[in-house]
């Protein structure tokens, strides 16, 4: 059965428009509460800075509190942060509002277990099962309450700094912060300051409309400029909600997801640390599966979605996985994806070795890669049009065995993704612009 309101990573919307209103918000905690909160349970629920967030944590505390769970309300923290507290505290269940990476205008909600881990799809489905009733309301006595935490920002930071070995310190790096004005503004600072790096902050002043304008890992640009303009050693940007990240090396040069998994497996792998396969996904830069078959490191593809590798890893056994975007795991350290924590695993690689960041990720060689984004007015998969199999056979023919192409719907915004890589950028370009034209015609 096929769900109607969560996507790649809980639910997502335009404020104001169905699903994001605060009567939904309402119904889905009854709904999860029903579900994974047993009678006088305990609900964690955090936010990032976008202005819409009090609406529907509002919202959520009233239809869980009204279910009968008591509620700890956190504020804005990362979305690992939830996670991690959600275990700390012993919670039954763990709620974000954010919609990570969108603009202010949109907003989401998304749910950790017990466990500090995403929800399942079967999960998901038993919740928008109860979405079908009424919300509920218990007598009096059954309600839950509700109170807030004012010591998660400060808990999460000793987590995030437990996770680099002991002892050692980040003297002597100069670190550009680039909080995307979102939920990180100030944990990264004060967790990087903790450590002694010297650190130069940007995107960490949210006014709740701010959220991923212009910075965050989605616009490093002022981060590229402003880490060669300071001479500073090394930059690292978030996204909205923490739990993906970039970094810019010394030179001003970009240092995406492949290259950051790359470096960090490369140097487990060299101190005897890396266990199990690497896992990256369908959209993970060729030049990251060769240069890690070079190291004799086993390398394996996921679906994209970072609960997708955390599936693999936990399947294979493995420890480290990620996307190109930035989403990163690193289960020897945390539960889910941590921008925070696997910058800090970077960072340390760099202290322990002394090379900067532009050398250790010189041994990934980039294929060039192109994607084209096809935006669509109805949901419309790609695999059904004979025309579209045609052409993707067609590409991947001219590539040889030099390349790819992957097609696929997005699971947080109405688009068909084109991407092509190969070892010639022109014929990558000119591959995925025709592809992209026959799926917009296909779409239409």
């Amino acid at each position: 059965m096929s769900k109607k309101f969560f996507g790649t990573d809980g639910v997502r919307g335009t404020v104001g428009s169905d699903p994001m209103t605060a009567d939904f918000a309402m119904r889905l905690a009854s709904a999860a509460a029903q579900v994974l909160v047993p009678a006088g349970g305990t609900v964690v629920i955090g936010k990032d800075t976008r202005l819409s967030g009090y609406l529907f944590e509002s919202a959520l505390e009233a239809g869980f509190v009204a279910a009968g769970a008591d509620v700890l309300l956190i504020g804005p923290l990362p979305t690992p942060g939830i996670a991690r507290l959600t275990q700390e505290l012993d919670a039954d269940l763990g709620v974000v509002i954010s919609a990570s990476h969108n603009p202010y205008v949109d907003n989401g909600i998304k749910f950790f277990d017990r466990s500090g881990s995403k929800l399942t799809d079967e999960v998901e489905r038993k919740i928008e099962e109860h979405l079908k009733k009424p919300a509920i309301t218990l007598e009096s006595q059954s309600l839950g309450k509700a109170k807030r935490i004012d010591t998660a920002r400060s808990r999460y930071q000793e987590f995030c700094i437990a996770s680099v070995p002991d002892g050692l310190s980040l003297a002597g790096l100069k670190v550009v912060f680039d909080g995307a004005n979102g939920a990180g503004y100030k944990v990264g600072p004060r967790t990087l300051a903790s450590l002694d790096a010297e650190v130069i902050p940007i995107g960490c002043s949210p006014n709740g409309k701010n959220i991923n304008d212009g910075c965050g890992t989605t616009a490093p640009e002022l981060l590229q400029l402003t880490v060669p303009a300071v001479r500073a050693d090394v930059g690292v940007a978030l996204d909205g909600d923490g739990d993906r990240f970039i970094m810019v090396d010394e030179n001003g040069e970009l240092i995406d997801g492949d290259q950051l998994l790359y470096i960090l497996a490369t140097d487990r792998h060299r101190q005897g640390r890396l266990k199990g396969p690497v896992v990256g996904t369908v959209m993970s830069n060729l030049g990251l599966e060769n240069a890690l078959k070079a190291e004799d490191i086993e390398f394996m593809r996921a679906n994209v979605g970072d609960r997708h590798v955390l599936e693999a890893l936990k399947k294979t056994g493995g420890v480290i996985g990620g996307e190109t975007s930035g989403h990163m795991i690193v289960l020897d350290k945390t539960t889910t994806g941590d921008g925070l924590i696997c910058a800090l695993q970077v960072l340390v690689v760099m202290k322990e070795t002394g090379k900067p960041l532009s050398e250790l990720a010189a041994g990934m060689p980039k294929y060039p890669q192109t994607m084209v984004n096809v935006r669509t007015e109805n949901p419309f998969d790609p695999d059904s049009s004979s025309e579209i199999q045609a052409a993707i056979a067609a590409a991947e023919a001219e590539l040889a065995d030099s390349g790819r192409v992957v097609l696929r719907a997005s699971g947080t915004e109405p688009v068909i993704r084109v991407m092509v890589e190969g070892e010639d950028h022109d014929q990558v370009v000119s591959i995925a612009n025709r592809l992209a034209t026959i799926v917009a015609e296909s779409a239409a």
